[in-house]
């Protein structure tokens, strides 16, 4: 049987077809009119690739498909009713994020209680100074001889104010308190750096031992304690607040 002979491979010299087209994928020449390359069959002539589109024009309204222009001015006034919206929100929600902030800072994060630098009385029984209210110890108290009389603390450094505690009445033992005037409504002026002053209401529970008032502002200088109410008044009686104690946030 005769055996048919291998086809060979021409090898393509440089100038075979010397005023072609280069090929894209190898480089070899091709003459006009060819489709694919004469060595490596790669299309002479690709298709062009669309560049890929940004992402804010894969969302609506960016994403219709519509006549150059015809939908500019659309486009155009969503994106500045958007950008106008931002800023409103940032105007109105920042004061408020803010608060939220360093209330959850407030209740996540260490107090430490801070003495003040001084401390003063708008008045004052016998042997009951301002400076008793704030000397770290409950059987000894600043006596206020009439309602409306206030105890002003002045710190060195504005801080943080998250609370404030005090001890009423004359002892914090329950056979001994009732034998003295206590506060039972108080109110609390707190001024920071910039004299802006927050008032803060506060009613007392008339047993002895410590109560509490949560408060959280920024930049406090001073605070002075008003007396609105007491339990227990009586001739020769002053008003006892054993002891006050002012905490900041560590």
């Amino acid at each position: 049987m005769p055996i048919a002979q291998r086809p060979v491979v021409r090898p393509v010299s440089a100038d075979d077809e010397p005023d072609g087209f280069p090929c894209p994928s190898c480089g070899a020449s091709n003459r006009p009119g060819r489709k694919f390359c004469r060595r490596c069959a790669a299309p002479l002539n690709p298709g062009e690739r669309a560049e890929p589109l940004p992402w804010w024009r894969t969302r609506w309204p960016f994403d219709r498909k519509v006549r150059a222009g015809s939908g500019r001015l659309l486009r155009g006034s969503v994106l500045a009713l958007l950008i106008v919206g931002l800023l409103v929100a940032g105007f109105l929600l920042v004061p408020a994020g803010r608060y939220v902030v360093e209330d959850v800072r407030d209740k996540l994060g260490g107090t430490g209680e801070i003495s003040p630098a001084e401390v003063s009385a708008s008045a004052a029984a016998p042997g009951h100074p301002a400076k008793s209210a704030v000397d770290g110890v409950t059987n000894s108290y600043w006596g206020a001889p009439k309602l409306d009389a206030s105890l002003t603390a002045e710190f060195e450094k504005p801080f943080r104010l998250v609370g404030v505690t005090v001890h009423a009445g004359v002892s914090t033992k329950p056979e001994v308190f009732q034998q003295g005037a206590r506060p039972t409504r108080a109110e609390l002026f707190i001024t920071t750096k910039d004299r802006k002053v927050h008032e803060k209401a506060w009613t007392l529970t008339d047993k002895p031992g410590e109560q509490t008032i949560r408060t959280g502002i920024s930049d406090v200088v001073s605070i002075r304690f008003v007396v609105r109410e007491a339990a227990g008044q009586g001739a020769g009686r002053s008003i006892a607040l054993g002891e006050i104690e002012y905490f900041k946030r560590t």
